[in-house]
């Protein structure tokens, strides 16, 4: 079967020879494992396992467990892989990507991979583009690993966490992108880790990988949540805190810029709220708002800090004094100053976690893919991706041919033909699939033939069951189908009886897409394994390409040619190279973005992983968190003794950490200025207070004198204050992203003060998340049933 290859040796390289030597050693089992009895075949998956455990790698195993699958999938599926399916199927298991035509078999050719990764019990993903896809792969691959003993899963969006986590939990698993990033992002905002979906991400084949990972990495992927859904207790809040007097009740600290309830304070809100303790980890959201309310009414000035125009508040820039459009405070704070105003409170939505697709995709420990255009893309997956793009030669040689592309002065005139050519090729039989760039050109296109009486099938990439198809009946004889350019990707269109003999499938393009590569899927759909094809695309000089680039040397052209037929058109292949040109120049622009995209995203990245990690640590512990909370506390007393304990001794404010003690760690009668804090160092001061900390904590223990409630309550504690905070410190940067541009114009590189602003604020957001914990922590009153 190495023959197969002989022809390709010249164009080929040398990763192709490499992997064609796996191969023969693939291709050599053959013979045996078809000689083997169903029972014996299937036995070899608890065999491999077993070696597997013992020691042996899965390259060790490779050549084997590629000749099980294939031989497994010749007895259920009926279909067997060729020699260039196993090449393509290595290229995979290493990580990278294979680039086959259409027809070739990727579904078939994933396979081989899947099987011998899955091996291992850690978890494969084979994702998808879309729900349909995932379906029918997991229904019909799913019977070859159900019959080779291994678990399937599939996760669809409508699936309750329950049937998540056993989609997850199989030995592999069927996805769309999206989902798996979304299910990611909802696993790392639980509180307990039973009620998380997803496994550690393993290996993870992408099926239209240049779809997946270039065109949608533009998008990143968002879960939003209402900010805040009671406006009524912005008023409530800010109703009390107006009633409540300065020094007796608040205390301002306009060193820090921050205010905080006297003990008195905290007594006057129990009682208006009805509560027993403000504290209590219950009340979180309360005590966020009467912080927002007291820096609203007190911290917060009119005129300085913002301006009410047009019964709104508007932000007014501390540097330039000007209003900033569109700009809000986030945390919940712009709407504390609308209730301080009597102006309407909005509702705002809140960026509660966010990720590129690049990020969640480079975190797999093993990442490939399979699609039939990526070539033109390949320095972009090796550098973001670290995946090399290897082109597998096809099974038979492509007969199809491509015509040069033609080129007319107007739109009307380019259509005009277009008609014309499917109207002759239609009345010989041979069917055409018409690619169009819009929706818009396919329902204008879909008139025209309407008017010549032509019947035809269009496709807008709207419903994927029905998508598949319209696509699968494409190639049959009289058959005309406009489709959009992404549209019934994943499906094959064979062609029906009697279609070789008139041409084979005509793929017509009525215009160039900015992305070669998208040109070349439409292409790739005509010729499969060696049958017969047609393609051609139709240019007009009015086309958004033409327009963009190279049209005033094609206008020149078509000048010197002295032409004023409106029905002139030119073949050459001069304009496809210009159009080519074109494209990469777009290419690159595109390129460009997604890159940007991705910087940016790197500096949340970081901070995403700091975060996460530590949840996950918080929420895997099954001893007392006490490592994690007492330096936590130490944090906050050393901030803030060293802050009001600068220069002499005369000038140290001991009220301020008096009032932090009282509002935030202990009981007001328990400590005094005179007698606790008077007369020693700063280290000793905070010596003291750690020590008053010890002994609160040594309290709460005795209180809850079963250890699992005591870390229960520290879990609860810490996880609420890191997901409130972290969720408003996600939406600053989400701001702040979109108003960095400007820096620019002031000679200031956005993404580098977007990276130091992005470092500033979450040092800030570690310090806020400390000191919220020590305050809820010490200041909460125990009571037995803590888990809701």
């Amino acid at each position: 079967m190495a023959n197969i290859l002989k022809k390709w040796v010249e164009s080929d390289n040398r990763e192709v020879k490499r992997m064609s030597k796996i191969a023969d050693q693939v291709d050599a089992y053959a013979d045996e494992m078809a000689a083997l009895p169903d029972e014996k075949l299937q036995a070899k998956t608890p065999e491999f396992k077993k070696r597997l455990k013992q020691g042996e790698t899965l390259d060790d195993i490779l050549p084997e467990a590629f000749a099980v699958a294939r031989e497994g999938a010749k007895r259920v599926l009926g279909l067997y892989p060729f020699y260039v399916q196993i090449i393509g199927a290595i290229t995979l298991h290493e990580g990278n990507i294979a680039e086959m035509r259409t027809g070739e078999g990727k579904t078939l050719t994933a396979t081989m991979p899947v099987y011998l990764n899955a091996l291992e019990g850690k978890g494969v993903h084979v994702v998808t583009v879309n729900e349909y896809l995932s379906s029918r792969d997991a229904t019909e691959m799913g019977e070859l690993y159900n019959w080779l003993g291994l678990s399937v899963g599939l996760n669809l969006n409508s699936l309750s966490p329950e049937e998540k986590r056993a989609a997850y939990q199989a030995d592999i698993t069927y996805s769309t992108n999206s989902e798996l990033g979304f299910d990611y992002l909802r696993d790392n905002m639980v509180v307990y880790k039973e009620q998380m979906t997803q496994r550690p991400l393993n290996y993870a084949i992408v099926d239209e990988v240049d779809s997946i990972l270039i065109d949608e990495s533009r998008t990143p992927l968002i879960i939003s949540g209402q900010a805040e859904k009671s406006t009524a207790l912005y008023i409530r809040t800010d109703r009390f805190v107006k009633k409540l007097k300065e020094e007796e009740d608040y205390k301002i600290d306009l060193q820090t810029k921050t205010i905080s309830l006297t003990e008195q304070g905290i007594r006057k809100a129990e009682k208006n709220f009805g509560l027993d303790n403000l504290y209590d980890a219950d009340n979180m959201a309360l005590t966020h708002h009467l912080d927002q309310a007291l820096r609203a009414n007190y911290i917060m000035l009119k005129d300085i800090d913002y301006v009410v125009q047009d019964s709104k508040v508007m932000i007014v820039d501390s540097f330039t004094g000007r209003v900033m459009e569109g700009r809000r405070y986030s945390d919940g704070l712009h709407q504390a100053i609308e209730a301080k105003e009597g102006v309407e409170i909005q509702d705002e939505t809140k960026t509660m976690a966010n990720i590129t697709y690049q990020n969640f995709f480079r975190m797999y420990n093993k990442l490939a893919g399979m699609t039939g255009t990526a070539k033109t893309e390949q320095e972009e997956f090796r550098e973001i991706y670290n995946m090399q793009v290897i082109t597998i030669p096809t099974n038979r040689p492509i007969a199809r041919i491509d015509h040069p592309d033609l080129l007319y002065p107007t739109l009307k005139s380019k259509f005009k033909a277009v008609v014309a050519d499917i109207k002759r090729r239609h009345e010989k039989g041979q069917p055409l699939l018409i690619g169009t760039v819009a929706v818009e050109t396919s329902e204008l296109l879909s008139k025209m033939l309407d008017r010549e009486h032509i019947p035809h099938m269009v496709l807008n990439a709207k419903n994927h069951f029905k998508e598949a198809e319209i696509i699968m009946n494409a190639g049959q004889r009289g058959g005309v189908t406009i489709a959009t350019n992404m549209a019934g990707r994943g499906t094959d269109i064979k062609l029906g009886p009697g279609v070789k003999e008139v041409g084979g499938l005509c793929v017509i393009g009525t215009e160039r897409h900015e992305s070669r590569r998208i040109d070349n899927q439409l292409r790739g759909r005509a010729g499969r394994q060696g049958d017969p094809g047609e393609t051609q695309f139709y240019l007009s000089l009015e086309d958004t390409l033409m327009r963009r680039f190279g049209s005033d040397r094609i206008k020149a052209l078509l000048d010197r040619m002295k032409v004023a037929d409106d029905d002139a058109v030119i073949q050459s292949r001069m304009i496809t190279r210009q159009v080519e040109s074109a494209q990469k120049r777009v290419e690159g622009n595109n390129y460009d973005t997604r890159k940007n995209t991705l910087q940016y995203d790197d500096v949340m990245r970081e901070q995403r992983e700091v975060i996460y990690s530590q949840r996950m640590q918080v929420i895997d512990s099954d001893k007392s968190l006490k490592y994690v909370l007492i330096p936590m506390i130490k944090r906050t007393v050393k901030r803030i003794v060293d802050s009001h304990t600068q220069g002499e001794r005369k000038d140290w404010d001991l009220q301020a950490i008096y009032d932090f003690a009282v509002g935030s760690m202990v009981p007001e009668d328990s400590i005094s200025i005179e007698h606790d804090l008077a007369g020693k160092t700063s280290q000793e001061i905070i010596d003291y207070l750690l020590e008053r900390a010890n002994q609160v904590y040594a309290q709460k223990q005795k209180q809850l004198y079963d250890a699992e409630q005591m870390l229960e309550f520290e879990k609860v504690v810490i996880l609420r204050v890191v997901d409130s905070h972290w969720t408003d410190h996600i939406d600053t940067m989400d701001q702040i992203r979109q108003s960095i541009g400007l820096r620019g114009y002031g000679q200031l590189n956005p993404l580098v003060e977007y990276q130091s602003e992005g470092y500033r604020l979450f040092e800030e957001m570690i310090a806020d998340i400390d000191f919220d914990v020590t305050r809820l922590f010490m200041k909460a009153e125990i009571r037995q049933n803590i888990r809701r």
